[in-house]
């Protein structure tokens, strides 16, 4: 790979070169083993420990099928999702490469016994298989992590309805913590050419993920002057939610676990801010079998007291079961509950009767298609939105990166260098990065 890295550093290789490199029959990848899915049995979810699953070896390079490439990558980044690889929850990803190996002789080759992970990436086009002629070996790109096939009728108004929608590196293999991945073209955008290989990498998913859930049509539609009440807001999601509030002329009502969250959070310039560990909100009972309507009324008070006597317009929900009740509580009468996740449990409960007699809307949202990727990169580009990154380790510590993110023991988003050999590497447009300089390392340090 050294001498992949020494074309992409010297800043004077041109296409033909990068198209002559001859590639590796192997490379360094981060990966599950299908042998260790029941190595956590009978521990909780927060017992599991990714650093005991996530391996860094040596894998074979697959074959390019037509509409593919292969990207060197520079850098990577941890999402929710990597972590429930690691830890086999909800279900084994194993099962996701099977389904998907049964589709075709071509998607055969991701039903291994090991499936590497990562669903962000930056770095630099090396080949690109038959039918792709937007890119070509030695481009600078991102990707986004919606994979499809677009076959059927379903995807062709919105991509994330694809019968054959997955997600890259989830529910596919040969995902972006590693040296190399591969990608179908489609998933390319252009780099932001004002930031580090891993300030470029780390919004990928949850960017867009918030742009979808928050700003589309096929979201939140959010416009000015709504209020926005959006959980763990200077996290890695909700740092983007926060952002796009302010930027769309909404009003956030951030909701963090300690002061030094609700400092990033005031730092993007939200002034609405709930620090639920100092006023000590308690959704759930001890056993955690019944929640306590008295406490969302409380949270509820709270909120008016922000805004000045108004409900929320939009939630943006990801924490699931621990506060799902007391978002759809909390919404205003037709107003909307955005859900994307359930870091906190699947099952959500609520009463019914705040939904259905007062209008309340709940949507569902899942990554994002393929223009809404684009559009929230391009905003990245322009610098109107900013990366979450606060932290980088190299591949060699993916397993620790995991258990960070696990443990919730991270602000923003945690990064990943691979075939980058150290930080602040990549930038070519610095004059548009002095600009910006404060609100790109917002994250760090903290």
């Amino acid at each position: 790979m050294q001498h992949i890295l020494d074309a992409i550093q010297s800043g004077s290789a041109t296409s033909e070169d990068f198209a002559s490199l001859e590639l590796p029959e192997s490379y360094r990848a981060a990966f599950v083993k299908k042998e260790d899915v029941d190595m956590f049995e009978g521990l909780s979810a927060k017992e599991k420990d990714p650093r005991k699953s996530l391996h860094v070896d040596e894998v074979p390079l697959p074959d390019l099928g037509p509409g593919e490439a292969f990207v060197a990558v520079m850098a990577s980044a941890i999402n929710y999702n990597t972590v429930w690889t690691s830890i086999f929850e909800p279900v084994s990803t194993f099962g996701f490469l099977e389904r998907y190996g049964r589709s075709s002789e071509l998607t055969k080759r991701h039903d291994l016994p090991y499936h590497v992970v990562g669903s962000d990436l930056s770095g630099v086009v090396l080949k690109t298989g038959p039918g792709v002629t937007r890119w070509k070996p030695g481009d600078r790109v991102v990707a986004h992590c919606l994979s499809v096939e677009l076959e059927g009728p379903d995807g062709h108004n919105d991509t994330m309805l694809d019968t054959e929608q997955r997600i890259w590196g989830f529910e596919t293999n040969f995902g972006g913590l590693a040296d190399v991945a591969m990608v179908k073209a489609n998933q390319l955008m252009p780099k932001p050419e004002h930031l580090t290989w891993e300030e470029a990498a780390s919004p990928g998913l949850v960017n867009c993920t918030a742009y979808r859930q928050l700003v589309s049509t096929n979201g939140g539609n959010m416009k000015q002057g709504d209020n926005v009440l959006i959980w763990g807001a200077s996290g890695g999601l909700g740092g983007f939610a926060t952002q796009y509030a302010l930027n769309g002329g909404a009003t956030p009502v951030c909701v963090v676990s300690n002061e030094e969250k609700a400092q990033i959070a005031r730092s993007m310039g939200a002034e609405l801010i709930i620090n639920r560990s100092e006023e000590g909100y308690k959704f759930w009972n001890d056993e955690g079998t019944e929640q306590d309507p008295r406490e969302w009324k409380r949270f509820g008070a709270r909120i008016r007291e922000l805004t000045g006597g108004e409900d929320i317009d939009i939630v943006f929900e990801h924490p699931g079961r621990e506060t799902f009740g007391a978002s759809v509580f909390v919404t205003r009468k037709g107003g909307t509950i955005t859900t994307c996740a359930s870091t906190t449990g699947y099952l959500h409960e609520y009463d019914n009767r705040y939904l259905w007699m007062n209008l309340k809307r709940i949507i569902s949202s899942h990554f994002a298609n393929y223009r809404e990727s684009w559009e929230a990169n391009r905003l990245i580009a322009k610098g109107k939105i900013h990366p979450t990154l606060s932290r980088t380790y190299t591949l060699d510590e993916v397993g620790q990166a995991s258990l960070d993110v696990h443990q919730n023991a991270h602000q923003g988003k945690v990064g990943v260098l691979c075939l980058a050999p150290e930080e602040g590497l990549g930038v070519l447009d610095h004059e548009m990065r002095a600009q910006h300089e404060t609100a790109i390392n917002r994250f760090r340090g903290v």
